[in-house]
């Protein structure tokens, strides 16, 4: 439904964000001054034990110092409880006393409709954890008495049993008064095809309630008695309450304690939830049945960052990592991924927890892999490399399998790790070869790589330290105006916020200047800013004013003109944004033509690496000069690569 004009805005003005961010959060009451709305706490969105997450209840806006995460009151409860847009909308405008515009009659229908069906499976909950007490339940009782469940775990999933019989649950909601279109919209009931009474879905089955983020029984997942039967797990079929492929078991209170600080763990079903859950790891959820799937993949991304994947030792476990692994890497984003904890074989969490305790099953955490290292695993285990062909199509392989990360950033750290990976692999057990030119004795696997050709180590790309250098530089004048220009900070903030700083000292200092410039009268005041950075930043900050270069930096040196701080801050954020991006064209370059490169192509490749640092060295006009100087190189480089391969392919 759309909202008038002005809506928003008046319920932002009647909403105070530190009393909605304050039921998930602890304040600090020595960083906090709650009389002028500036409030402390650990950020609920990542795991930490400071105080980096900043709420300023006078603009509405809150900001985290650690993971970045920012926004109002809206998105706060959209990504703290999972919650839609317009879902946020009504708690808020409860909360402020604001009624609410006038739904469309049909999208207001449809609400009521499924408000309906809630109440229904609320019913058919209650009447299956009846069941479970009776006399016909005794079997179910025993069966998970055997698997270590008491009453009080039985009670706090809210486990039931469906009895043998056609119609017991239909009987039951009927004489509630529950329309028959109500019971079969809620999946709990199937229409007969030999014109008798609708009959339950689920019949002599261990159930259990799925509920969604809010707390509402949304589907039942059945484990059969009989073991006969032909489907041992049954799961409610998709209504207009339950998208299997949307949904994931136990997520609201694993959502809760995943903002306590715990760790997300992905298992593979109903009972290794409950198994770990009772066991003290609060944050687990599961698919329902079938393989994780791309929604599912970003609602647990949503609860956390780096969730552990917990999947069986055995063969159809290693295939599930490996098709989770193709779905997650076109998503991959900064901060976010997977890590794997890989069971002993014929194992699942609940045997684990049963036969060694919940201390080994913290061991086992301890030992999640990242997700390259299974990525290598695939393509390498049970392979023999013992030929230029062979050693060549893993290449392949790889590049086309790094090619489907969309961030360039992580693509190029996988990048290195495989390198790393497969120096290891190649790098240790390489027969001695004979070298190229005369007088030279064959390589052995302990002699020293060769010395570069003249003609390369004329060239930047092989410069010890040079890029390094540059980039260390570059950092210190950006930090060096932020300080001497605290008005700058607000124009730049997204820029300076995402670039990478590589030396921790810039970084430490970054930071603390993006904290002391959320500080309104502090960002005012240069002399309580330099202040202020120096009491939270003091041995960064003299480190940084002691560079020669940056001390006669005319920006730097020229307090009062705010202009060309102004300029100078946007080019050499611009610059080393544009040097980082062509290195990684370079170096991807580098990869595409490893096993071709001869002296010719060297000496070319140095040609474009010259044409680089002639183009960062050049005046930066505008941001489209320099789109257009890097759009050349990026051209002129792949001319060369083109030329280069066509060249050896043709001999």
């Amino acid at each position: 439904m759309s909202l008038p004009p002005g809506f928003l805005d008046e319920l932002r003005n009647r909403t105070t964000l530190s009393r909605i961010v304050g039921r998930k959060v602890t304040w600090d009451n020595r960083k906090s001054n709650q009389a002028k709305g500036d409030l402390w706490a650990p950020c609920p969105f990542h795991q930490e034990k400071t105080a980096s997450f900043h709420v300023d209840d006078r603009k509405g806006y809150y900001y985290c110092f650690g993971c970045h995460a920012k926004g109002d009151a809206v998105s706060f409860l959209r990504e703290a409880e999972n919650m839609g847009f317009m879902e946020a909308i009504e708690v808020l405008a409860r909360e402020a006393g604001m009624q609410m515009p006038a739904r469309d009659p049909e999208a207001a229908q449809k609400a009521d409709r499924r408000s309906q069906l809630a109440e229904v499976m609320e019913a058919a909950v209650q009447h299956y954890r009846m069941q479970l007490r009776t006399g016909a339940g005794a079997p179910a009782r025993d069966y998970l008495a055997k698997r270590k469940l008491s009453e009080a775990d039985r009670d706090r999933f809210e486990i039931g049993f469906a009895p043998e019989g056609w119609q017991g649950l239909w009987d039951h909601l009927k004489a509630k008064g529950i329309a028959d279109d109500l019971i079969l919209a809620a999946g709990l009931a199937k229409p007969s095809t030999k014109g008798k009474a609708p009959y339950d879905t689920f019949r002599n089955r261990i159930m259990f309630p799925i509920r969604d983020a809010r707390g509402r029984c949304i589907a039942f997942g059945g484990r059969a008695m009989d073991p006969n039967d032909n489907a041992k797990y049954l799961n409610s079929p998709e209504t207009e309450l339950f998208d299997k492929g949307r949904s994931l078991y136990n997520h609201g209170p694993a959502r809760e304690a995943a903002g306590k600080g715990e760790t997300l763990i992905v298992a593979e079903g109903y009972m290794d939830v409950i198994a770990l859950v009772t066991a003290g790891f609060h944050a687990a959820v599961a698919p329902l049945g079938t393989a994780i799937t791309e929604d599912q993949l970003r609602l647990i991304w949503r609860i956390h960052p780096e969730p552990l994947v917990m999947l069986d030792g055995d063969t159809a476990g290693i295939r599930a990592a490996m098709r989770l692994i193709d779905l997650a890497l076109p998503l991959l984003e900064a901060g976010y991924g997977l890590r794997f904890v890989i069971l002993p074989e014929g194992m699942d969490p609940d045997d684990m927890i049963r036969a060694r305790g919940a201390q080994a099953m913290r061991d086992l955490l301890e030992t999640a892999q990242p997700m390259v290292n299974l990525l290598w695993r695939r393509e390498t285990e049970g392979k023999t490399f013992d030929s230029p062909e062979r050693k060549a199509g893993l290449d392949k392989t790889l590049r086309e399998t790094l090619r489907k990360i969309a961030d360039p950033s992580i693509r190029a750290h996988y990048g290195e790790e495989i390198k790393q990976l497969r120096w290891e692999l190649f790098g240790s057990n390489r027969k001695p070869q004979p070298q190229r030119g005369s007088g030279m004795a064959p390589r052995g696997r302990s002699q020293a790589p060769l010395a570069p050709l003249p003609v390369t180590r004329t060239s930047l790309l092989a410069t010890p330290g040079g890029e390094a250098v540059e980039d260390h530089l570059r950092e210190a004048m950006i930090l060096a105006i932020c300080v001497t220009h605290p008005a700058c900070l607000a124009r730049f903030e997204s820029q300076l916020e995402t670039v990478d700083m590589l030396d921790p000292g810039h970084d430490r200092l970054r930071n603390a200047l993006l904290l002391a410039s959320h500080d309104p009268e502090v960002a005012a005041d240069p002399d309580a800013f330099r202040n202020r950075i120096a009491a939270s930043a003091g041995a960064d900050l003299e480190k940084l004013l002691a560079l020669a270069h940056v001390r006669i930096a005319p920006p730097v040196r020229n307090f009062e003109d705010t202009d060309l701080a102004t300029m100078c801050l946007a080019e050499e954020l611009a610059k080393l944004e544009a040097r980082r991006g062509m290195t990684a064209e370079i170096e991807e370059a580098m990869e595409d033509l490893e096993g071709l490169a001869d002296e010719g192509l060297t000496w070319r490749l140095s040609q474009a690496a010259a044409a680089r640092h002639r183009a960062e060295r050049s005046r930066l006009d505008d941001d489209s000069d320099m789109g257009e100087d890097r759009a050349a190189l990026s051209a002129q480089l792949q001319s060369l690569i083109d030329r280069a391969v066509w060249e050896k392919k043709r001999h």
